[in-house]
């Protein structure tokens, strides 16, 4: 792995790591939606710092190069979180759809009383 891509890694991470603490510090994220976050940064800050475990990863796999065995990683990190927001997503909405059973009751139970 180049020392570009060392040190993008590692500035990235370490960039994404802060923004998550403050987000949390200001209450615009809740801690479990940061935690996948925060634990990708860290995984790719040890990805960039001990890059012959990358290397070694990627030879034992058949990648090519050590860093589509990065990019990979980064992919299924990813798909980890899309799967993770859609779960949110579908426990949402039906919230959502109980909330409007609830008022649609309510509003014809007040319907019922001015009748």
């Amino acid at each position: 792995m180049s020392i570009t891509l060392k040190i993008i890694l590692i500035v990235l991470s370490f960039i994404s790591f802060f923004l998550c603490v403050k987000k949390i510090k200001k209450s615009q994220l809740k801690m479990e939606s940061s935690i996948i976050w925060m634990l990708g940064s860290i995984l790719l800050i040890f990805m960039s710092i001990f890059s012959n475990i990358v290397e070694w990863f990627s030879n034992l796999l058949g990648f090519i190069a050590p860093v589509n065995f990065v990019f990979f990683i980064i992919i299924v990190f990813l798909l980890i979180e899309v799967f993770i927001d859609g779960i949110r997503i579908s426990k949402l909405n039906d919230k959502i759809k109980d909330l409007n059973h609830y008022i649609a009751i309510k509003e014809k139970e007040q319907n019922k009383e001015e009748k």
